[in-house]
């Protein structure tokens, strides 16, 4: 087949026969955060009769057995693909592969140069340490044993000189080696850009798949083949800008999304729809099996293990595969309840291994109630949270690219967490460094009590305090803790002053939280009280 379609390359359209090559292109792409369905489209010309249509620039990598195929204009029959398929090679390259590739060759000669210049100054370095060296064991050497004063002192003299020209020496070497060395970041940076315009062009001489489709027509027809399939190197990044303005509580999310892939193949001015969609996580429920519990005589023997035909067959059971993801291609962007698609106006060029392509997806508006978060027992300041709900219908999906600003200040990035439709989250805008925290034991007491029964036993006082500097009132939400115990001798009796607003917080036990808001210059003061005991000869832990 490779020969054949090698020949047909070479020949006038009259003479096909049976075997029709195209040349295809990626025509659009839906990217999900991790993955794309792709779909290539050719126009074709056959004569009346059945032939193949020979798909011979499908990138190597290609996974064939998600590969579906469409033909409008005749009747389709099987569909064979290969992936060692070899194209022709033209043996004159483009005019833009070859000055791409004769800058990056000038570049690296360029480079080779002016570093072996740098060298070369390294090189005036080592010798000028050299003569220092020789001067020194000259110093120190058995010719000096029989000079008379005269001759010694003219001796040290000449070392002396001698010695501080070659340091002179020496560290103008390492000067000018150093300042040449820096002189090159340019040169490097030149030649990382070319070789990236150079990997930008891809040239098609590398293997490739091959797919052929049969069709079969009455009489002369035009038509096209429109081929989608399924890969793994591509996707797509959220670019999240949290801008929130402190007055309002207005929550504004301009979305970006940074665009990339590496099939092997440029992407030129295809249509770009995004998914929220991911076919690349689990997609079905996860099984559950029956729990036998048993009771057994404690000094029975241990039930034996499973044997290894039967351990086998319960390995491959919990191994069974999981129903294939259902990739949804969606034409226009929407929200279906499950997932979000973005249509991005217009064309897109993404290079392969080469490019991310940022594109704009819009602002949400979300409103959010503004807190100050104080955590005494690790921090000494508290931070700004925005409590926030997710009243969009759509998924606000983890990322590490989010950067949040307060009233247009920048405050940082920082990796964002998944927010579904209708979640809540509570994002931080950084420290405010007038809310002053403390926390401090006043009283500790640890050892035994009791008349009849003798136990140990602490106790604990933890003063906390939150000091407002600003010259604003700030709603706070203080956590702290007390120790919790799952065992019935190990007794804890704990008091808070004032009493606490919620315990237990997020089902974390012992975590307490206070709520009440603090005017500016006032201080607000917690007492936590708690007592554990415990009977004598056990260790606390």
């Amino acid at each position: 087949m490779r020969a054949l379609v090698s020949v047909l390359c070479l020949l006038p359209v009259p003479l096909w026969a049976d075997d029709i090559p195209l040349r295809s292109a990626v025509t659009e792409a839906t990217l999900y955060p991790q993955g794309a369905t792709v779909t290539r489209t050719v126009a074709f010309v056959a004569p009346a009769g059945q032939h193949d249509l020979i798909l011979t620039d499908l990138p190597q990598n290609t996974p064939l057995s998600s590969v579906r195929v469409a033909v409008d204009g005749a009747s389709m029959g099987s569909v064979t693909t290969r992936n060692d398929y070899v194209p022709p090679r033209n043996p004159d390259d483009s005019a833009a592969i070859k000055a791409a590739r004769d800058k990056v060759k000038t570049l690296e000669q360029s480079l080779r140069d002016a570093e072996a210049d740098v060298e070369s100054i390294r090189l005036e370095a080592q010798a000028a340490q050299a003569r220092i060296g020789f001067l020194q064991q000259l110093g120190e050497g058995q010719a000096v044993a029989g000079m008379d004063a005269a001759a010694l002192r003219d001796m040290v003299a000449m070392i002396g000189e001698e010695t501080l020209a070659a340091q002179k020496t020496a560290l103008d070497a390492r000067l000018r080696a150093g300042a040449a060395d820096r002189g090159l970041a340019d040169l490097r940076h030149e030649l990382d850009q070319a070789r990236a315009a150079l990997r930008a062009l891809v040239p098609l001489d590398t293997p490739r798949a091959m797919l052929a489709v049969a069709i079969s027509s009455e009489t002369a027809t035009e038509g096209q083949v429109t081929v989608t399939y399924s890969i793994n190197d591509a996707g797509w990044q959220p670019v999240y800008d949290l801008r929130l303005t402190r007055e309002t509580g207005a929550l504004k999310i301009e979305r970006g999304a940074l665009v990339r892939q590496a099939t092997g193949e440029n992407w030129r001015d295809i249509a770009l729809t995004l998914s929220t969609s991911r076919p690349a996580d689990q997609t079905a429920p996860s099984d559950i099996w029956p729990w036998l519990r048993r009771i057994v005589d404690p000094n029975a023997p241990m039930p034996k293990s499973l044997s290894r035909g039967a351990a086998a067959d319960a390995v491959a059971e919990l191994a069974a595969p999981q129903s294939e993801p259902m990739v949804v291609q969606q034409a226009a962007a929407r929200f279906d309840g499950l997932a979000v698609t973005y249509a991005y106006p217009g064309t897109v060029s993404v290079a392969s291994d080469a490019d991310r392509v940022r594109v704009a997806l819009g602002m949400l508006s979300l409103k959010a109630d503004i807190v100050a978060q104080a955590v005494p027992l690790s921090d000494d300041r508290a931070f700004l949270m925005a409590d926030v709900t997710n009243t969009a219908d759509e998924l606000i999906l983890p990322t590490p690219e989010a950067r949040f600003y307060l009233d247009g200040r920048f405050i940082g990035q920082r990796f964002l967490e998944m927010i579904p439709a209708g979640g809540q989250a509570d994002l931080s805008f950084g420290v405010i460094d007038g809310l002053r925290l403390a926390r401090v034991i006043p009283q500790r007491q640890e050892g035994d009590k009791g008349v009849f029964t003798r136990s140990s036993a602490l106790d604990e006082t933890v003063r906390i305090t939150v000091d407002n500097l600003t010259a604003q009132s700030w709603p706070i939400r203080l956590l702290d803790r007390v120790p919790y115990s799952e065992q019935e001798d190990l007794q804890i009796d704990w008091t808070a002053q004032p009493t606490p607003s919620e315990t237990d917080v997020d089902d974390k036990r012992g975590v307490l939280e206070w709520r009440f808001d603090l005017p500016a210059g006032d201080m607000q003061t917690v007492t936590l009280d708690y007592a554990l005991e415990w009977p004598d000869g056990k260790v606390l832990r």
